[in-house]
Order: structure tokens, then sequence, then C-alpha cells
């Protein structure tokens, strides 16, 4: 039992949850940044920096190119289409096929819904390097 009067109970009680506000706020805004950082990626850092090989670097080029304008690599969310960050880590592409090579090939070339083929754009080594980076998003 408390011996404190119910005036100082008052002030007490008033003071724990200014505080508690206080450290809420500051835990929502600190898990809010990690959240931010770890959802978007940087697409501004080098190749070097993002880890990437010759010819996952070469892919990144011309994802830049070709892709870039409707899909997001670094971010959650799409742009035109749906984002590519962790391609290969689903089980399954948005369109619903396997998430494997065969697939992800067959609708770069051939197009699938809103999305253009790339078939007649592409050489068979720019889509070999274009898919060697879709394994590191």
């Amino acid at each position: 039992m408390s011996t404190d009067s119910p005036k100082e109970q008052t002030r007490t009680y008033d003071g724990w949850m200014k505080a508690r506000g206080f450290a809420r706020r500051g835990i929502v805004a600190c898990a809010a940044l990690v959240i931010l950082a770890a959802g978007c990626g940087d697409p501004n850092k080098t190749d070097a920096q993002l880890g990437l090989n010759a010819q996952q670097a070469s892919g990144r080029r011309v994802f830049e190119h070709y892709c870039a304008a409707c899909h997001n690599a670094y971010s959650s969310s799409g742009s035109k289409g749906p984002s590519l960050k962790k391609l290969y880590r689903k089980q399954f592409l948005p369109s619903g096929l396997p998430a494997n090579n065969r697939f992800v090939e067959q609708t770069i070339v051939n197009g699938r819904g809103m999305m253009p083929p790339e078939g007649d754009a592409l050489d068979q080594e720019q889509l070999d390097d274009l898919v060697a980076y879709l394994h590191t998003l």
C-alpha cells in the first residue's frame, strides 16, 4: 500500500504517463527509420558497394536502361509494374508463375499483361546479365 497522498500519486502517475508517451514516440520514430532504411536500399550505391560481380554489374546497367522506368529494384513498392526486390526469394512471380530463371526470362522476352516484350531489344548476353542481376535483389 502506498503512503503517498492522492495528490502526490497523481503527480507521479502523470509524470510516468508523460515519460511513457515520450519513450513510445522515440521507439516509433526509431522503428520507422529502421524500416525505411531496410525497405529502400540505395540505388545510388556503386556496383562494388552492392557486391556485384562483372556480369551482375552489366545486368544492373541493362535493368536501369530497360526496366527501371516501371520496376523498382531496391524498394518493396512498385512503380508502374511490380517491385522486383527479392524476386527470386519468393515462391511465385507476380504473375503467379514459379519464380525461376525459365519464367523470368520468358516474361522478359515475351512480355506479360501490361509489360511489353523486350526480346527484340536484348541479346542473349544482356538477358543472362539481367537475370544474374535480378538474383541479387
